[in-house]
Protein backbone atom coordinates (compact mmCIF):
# COMPACT_ATOMS: atom_id res chain seq x y z
CA UNK A 1 0.00 0.00 0.00
CA UNK A 2 1.46 3.52 -1.51
CA UNK A 3 1.52 5.77 1.83
CA UNK A 4 1.29 9.35 2.14
CA UNK A 5 3.41 11.80 4.72
CA UNK A 6 2.84 15.29 5.23
CA UNK A 7 1.74 16.73 1.85
CA UNK A 8 3.01 13.69 -0.41
CA UNK A 9 2.94 10.54 -1.32
CA UNK A 10 5.44 7.59 -0.20
CA UNK A 11 6.54 4.56 -2.01
CA UNK A 12 5.46 1.33 -0.35
CA UNK A 13 9.16 0.35 0.98
CA UNK A 14 9.47 4.43 2.48
CA UNK A 15 10.57 3.86 5.88
CA UNK A 16 10.80 7.39 7.90
CA UNK A 17 13.17 6.34 10.01
CA UNK A 18 15.43 5.02 7.66
CA UNK A 19 14.92 7.18 4.25
CA UNK A 20 13.25 10.62 5.88
CA UNK A 21 16.52 10.82 8.04
CA UNK A 22 18.87 10.35 5.33
CA UNK A 23 16.64 12.50 2.70
CA UNK A 24 16.73 15.80 5.67
CA UNK A 25 20.24 15.44 5.60
CA UNK A 26 20.57 16.59 1.89
CA UNK A 27 17.81 18.58 0.97
CA UNK A 28 19.22 21.62 1.15
CA UNK A 29 22.38 20.48 -0.75
CA UNK A 30 20.54 19.08 -3.61
CA UNK A 31 17.95 21.78 -4.03
CA UNK A 32 21.34 24.58 -4.19
CA UNK A 33 22.62 21.90 -6.98
CA UNK A 34 19.48 21.61 -8.68
CA UNK A 35 18.98 25.93 -8.76
CA UNK A 36 22.59 26.28 -9.89
CA UNK A 37 22.18 23.42 -12.64
CA UNK A 38 19.12 24.70 -13.83
CA UNK A 39 20.36 28.36 -14.15
CA UNK A 40 23.67 26.79 -15.37
CA UNK A 41 22.80 24.65 -18.00
CA UNK A 42 18.88 25.02 -18.20
CA UNK A 43 17.85 21.69 -17.29
CA UNK A 44 14.30 21.44 -16.91
CA UNK A 45 13.71 25.53 -17.41
CA UNK A 46 14.75 28.91 -18.74
CA UNK A 47 17.24 31.63 -17.42
CA UNK A 48 16.22 33.18 -14.84
CA UNK A 49 16.76 36.50 -16.64
CA UNK A 50 17.92 38.75 -13.16
CA UNK A 51 20.35 39.53 -10.90
CA UNK A 52 20.87 40.74 -7.37
CA UNK A 53 19.50 43.94 -7.79
CA UNK A 54 16.38 42.16 -8.93
CA UNK A 55 16.13 39.89 -5.93
CA UNK A 56 16.57 42.70 -3.25
CA UNK A 57 13.96 44.82 -5.25
CA UNK A 58 11.53 42.11 -5.19
CA UNK A 59 12.52 40.77 -1.70
CA UNK A 60 11.59 44.18 -0.15
CA UNK A 61 8.38 44.48 -2.26
CA UNK A 62 9.26 47.02 -5.01
CA UNK A 63 9.50 44.53 -8.11
CA UNK A 64 6.74 41.97 -8.10
CA UNK A 65 8.23 38.54 -8.53
CA UNK A 66 7.75 37.17 -11.72
CA UNK A 67 5.57 34.19 -12.35
CA UNK A 68 8.09 30.60 -12.93
CA UNK A 69 7.52 29.69 -16.15
CA UNK A 70 9.26 26.16 -14.51
CA UNK A 71 8.66 23.63 -12.13
CA UNK A 72 10.05 24.78 -8.85
CA UNK A 73 11.65 23.08 -5.99
CA UNK A 74 8.45 22.75 -3.52
CA UNK A 75 6.81 21.13 -7.17
CA UNK A 76 10.04 18.65 -7.73
CA UNK A 77 11.01 17.99 -4.49
CA UNK A 78 9.07 14.86 -3.82
CA UNK A 79 10.24 13.25 -7.76
CA UNK A 80 13.95 13.94 -5.85
CA UNK A 81 13.19 12.45 -2.82
CA UNK A 82 11.46 9.52 -4.65
CA UNK A 83 14.72 8.93 -6.31
CA UNK A 84 17.45 9.60 -3.57
CA UNK A 85 15.03 7.45 -1.13
CA UNK A 86 14.70 4.52 -4.13
CA UNK A 87 18.77 4.56 -4.25
CA UNK A 88 19.05 3.96 -0.77
CA UNK A 89 16.52 1.24 -1.03
CA UNK A 90 17.64 -0.34 -4.00
CA UNK A 91 20.95 0.67 -4.86
CA UNK A 92 22.64 -2.45 -3.79
CA UNK A 93 20.56 -3.92 -6.92
CA UNK A 94 20.64 -1.37 -9.36
CA UNK A 95 23.82 0.37 -8.77
CA UNK A 96 22.79 2.34 -12.10
CA UNK A 97 19.70 3.66 -13.31
CA UNK A 98 18.56 0.80 -16.02
CA UNK A 99 15.65 -0.01 -18.12
CA UNK A 100 14.67 -2.65 -14.86
CA UNK A 101 14.36 -0.26 -12.23
CA UNK A 102 13.00 2.62 -14.04
CA UNK A 103 10.03 0.58 -15.00
CA UNK A 104 9.74 -0.54 -10.95
CA UNK A 105 9.70 2.90 -9.61
CA UNK A 106 7.71 4.04 -12.38
CA UNK A 107 5.23 1.36 -11.18
CA UNK A 108 4.78 2.63 -8.51
CA UNK A 109 5.21 6.04 -9.24
CA UNK A 110 1.83 5.70 -11.27
CA UNK A 111 -0.07 3.79 -8.75
CA UNK A 112 0.29 6.58 -6.37
CA UNK A 113 0.99 9.88 -7.76
CA UNK A 114 -2.24 10.30 -9.98
CA UNK A 115 -1.59 14.08 -10.72
CA UNK A 116 1.97 13.98 -10.88
CA UNK A 117 2.89 12.01 -14.74
CA UNK A 118 5.96 9.73 -14.68
CA UNK A 119 6.87 11.78 -18.34
CA UNK A 120 6.91 14.69 -16.61
CA UNK A 121 8.86 14.03 -12.86
CA UNK A 122 10.91 11.16 -14.17
CA UNK A 123 14.06 12.98 -15.09
CA UNK A 124 13.96 14.61 -11.49
CA UNK A 125 13.08 10.71 -10.04
CA UNK A 126 16.64 9.67 -12.13
CA UNK A 127 18.38 12.83 -10.79
CA UNK A 128 17.80 12.28 -7.28
CA UNK A 129 18.73 8.59 -7.90
CA UNK A 130 21.88 9.66 -8.82
CA UNK A 131 22.88 12.35 -6.71
CA UNK A 132 25.72 11.16 -4.62
CA UNK A 133 25.99 12.61 -1.15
Amino acid sequence: MNQTHGNHWHATWYDASKHGSAWERVKEAMKRDWEQTKKDFKVGGTELNQDVTDTVKQAVGKEPIPPRSEPNWETVSPAYEYGYTARQQFGSKYNDWNDSLENDLRSEWEQGNKDMSWAEYKAFVRRGYDYKS
